[in-house]
């Protein structure tokens, strides 16, 4: 019996998950989509996988049709008699939608783990999800992996004196006091108020950052307002440098448009998603390697943890 993982994609992330087959050492397995005339669609499997472990990589960003495609392969995986199915997800989408914050609304990302446990998934793998907590909407097991291990060799080997992390937003304190407490440096806040999703009425600083240089950490930038406005104010207080470090690079609307005028020396990210605007501020570190390794681990029940430069908690 072969022990090879098999790993399949999806077409909202091809483009990564040839990267990850080529670290794993495997070629990617052929999964083709029909489309019809009128919109639907059809994947399928055009090899065997009969008693196989299936991996399939796709993230579910929008629109709905990427995380359709994914239950849909999941489906016929199982269909196909497949050993194990694991769904390698780089960006779990709706993951913002993770509570009920008011009346009247779906907590989606849990409505998600309902669906692709129906589906038939066995195993999830994920990279920096939102909230911690999603993982214990599912009911299978689900390997969270921190994107600081990307991360944390790249500022290292910027060699900047004076460092000091922050966090955009309250929500992000524990992800900057991690990596702070690793780099052995500091850290701030920026607090910021919303009148509605995506707008920014008023952001403060809570800290001092006269003559640092400064590093943003989120784990997503969607329309790069926050991002910048926070990066403007740091930079108004007398820092000496700002930059920003990302997993998720949604960038909707003119978040392109607005990190290249923005004040960031630079805005790293993952290629969790795919870049499809410009900007010479952008730098793209790929995740291939981290997927192709834990997917290997997996493969063999063995942990992952020792992958990790720190979690934050």
């Amino acid at each position: 019996m072969a022990t090879k993982a098999m790993i399949f994609s999806g077409r909202a992330t091809r483009y990564l998950a040839e990267k990850i087959a080529q670290s794993y050492g495997e070629p990617l397995g052929n999964a083709v989509v029909t489309v019809y005339s009128d919109g639907e669609f059809q994947p399928s499997f055009e090899q065997n996988i009969r008693g196989r472990d299936v991996f399939i990589v796709q993230s579910t960003f929008a629109p709905a049709d990427n995380l359709l495609e994914l239950l849909m392969l999941i489906d016929a995986a199982r269909r196909a008699s497949a050993k194990r199915i694991v769904a390698v997800i780089p960006y779990f989408g709706l993951a913002r939608q993770d509570r009920k914050d008011k009346p009247r609304v779906s907590v989606a990302s849990k409505l998600v783990a309902n669906l692709l446990t129906a589906a038939g998934v066995q195993r999830i793998i994920t990279i920096d999800l939102h909230a911690d907590q999603i993982q214990a909407f599912f009911d299978v097991p689900v390997d969270h992996i921190y994107a600081s291990s990307i991360f944390t060799p790249y500022i290292e080997s910027l060699n900047l004196p004076d460092i000091i992390m922050a966090s955009p937003d309250t929500g992000g304190t524990r992800r900057a006091a991690a990596y702070a407490k690793h780099l052995n440096t500091g850290f701030v806040i920026c607090y910021k108020q919303r009148s509605k999703p995506n707008e920014v009425d008023k952001i403060e600083l809570v800290g001092e950052v006269e003559g640092k240089n400064v590093i943003l950490v989120d784990d997503i930038i969607d329309t790069a307002g926050s991002i910048t406005k926070a990066g403007k104010l740091i930079m108004d207080r007398g820092a000496a440098s700002v930059r920003a470090i990302c997993t998720h690079p949604v960038f909707s609307g003119e978040a392109y448009d607005k990190i290249e005028k923005s004040v960031f020396k630079e805005v790293v990210v993952t290629d969790t998603l795919p870049i499809k605007g410009e900007s010479d501020k952008i730098k793209v570190l790929s995740t291939a390697d981290l997927f192709a390794e834990v997917i290997k681990r997996a493969l063999r029940t063995k942990s992952i943890s020792s992958l990790y430069k720190f979690k934050v908690k």
